[in-house]
């Protein structure tokens, strides 16, 4: 992570944190914390900031999904300028795997390799009882053609030139990563025609790209008590922490103040905010402890993110390696 004839902050201090191959592979390791559908915290052990930084910017910027670039609208008679409810239709989030799909360029036709077609027609209308009919145009109702597109032939061109139908080669249907995502909102009367072309791209060219809704991490808090504190001063410090990190043991009789949950210090300093109080309480943070958190904007798993941000990050150190040589 730094080279050998680094300058900085340590070096001054009379510390070499210069990158070592075999320390790195011995005190590397993962620890998954905690992992759902939509969010992964894990421990990432050993390496430098630099390291931590660059897996959290492919994350965001370089692991590729779909996403609709391209909306034509035969009708929009709702409130909604066309504009903005094409940027609404791109922030969608789509669960496609597209691994399975080619980038397209501006020059290259639209085909069943590199573009998914979906089509949005709806009415609202008032019921007999007074209620209303498709008021909500939500993600549900965007309805994948895997055939192409159904619009007329434009000037003696084709919105899509598939092939094949794409349910040949992609089994599983189609659709939004979320089904109740509001759209729009119509009156009695107003319509909506179109369709949306989605397209293979990353986060660094536009965020409705990006995989995640966040990637962060923070460094493991180190919380320890320089003395002991007992009595009302143990209940007065557990009851200035927010986070619960300090506890009480009631050891012989005599209450004392002990740390339990350091992992969940926010190093707001509530606990030293008082004259005198670093004398009894040292935060710190461990350098090269990082807690990750992935949040899934819904495309993939957060565990296919994250393997597809270390191939991702192979690949970026092959590149490096062979420009250097």
């Amino acid at each position: 992570a730094r080279s050998n004839n680094f300058s900085g902050a340590y070096r001054s201090l009379g510390e070499d944190h210069s990158f070592d191959n075999a320390s790195f592979k011995e005190n590397f390791r993962i620890d998954i914390k905690r992992m759902d559908s939509e969010v992964m915290e894990f421990d990432m052990i050993g390496v430098d900031a630099s390291i931590a930084n660059a897996f959290r910017r492919i994350l965001i910027a370089d692991v590729p999904t779909m996403a609709i670039e391209k909306v034509f609208i035969a009708n929009n008679s709702s409130i909604m300028q066309d504009e903005v409810l094409a940027h609404r239709l791109g922030l969608i989030p789509l669960r496609v795997d597209a691994k399975k799909f080619d980038y397209r360029t501006e020059d290259e036709a639209a085909t069943e390799q590199n573009t998914i077609v979906f089509r949005l027609k709806m009415k609202c209308s008032r019921l007999a009882d007074g209620r209303l009919e498709n008021d909500a145009v939500l993600s549900e109702h965007l309805e994948w053609l895997p055939a192409g597109s159904e619009l007329p032939e434009d000037s003696d061109s084709k919105f899509t030139h598939y092939n094949r139908d794409q349910s040949e080669f992609y089994g599983e249907p189609i659709a939004c990563a979320d089904d109740k995502i509001v759209i729009n909102k119509m009156r009695p009367g107003q319509e909506i025609e179109l369709e949306a072309h989605a397209v293979k791209g990353e986060g660094k060219t536009h965020a409705k790209w990006s995989p995640v809704a966040t990637a962060f991490y923070r460094l493991l808090p180190e919380v320890t008590l320089k003395q002991e504190i007992t009595g009302e001063e143990a209940h007065a410090l557990k009851k200035k922490c927010p986070k619960d990190v300090f506890d009480i043991e009631d050891i012989g009789g005599t209450t004392k103040a002990t740390v339990v949950n350091a992992r969940a210090c926010t190093i707001c300093r509530e606990c030293i905010r008082e004259p005198g109080a670093e004398n009894f309480v040292d935060l710190k943070r461990v350098k090269d402890h990082f807690i990750f958190t992935i949040e899934s904007a819904g495309q993939y798993h957060p565990r296919e993110l994250f393997i597809d941000a270390i191939g991702k990050l192979r690949l970026k150190c092959q590149k490096m390696i062979q420009l250097t040589h």
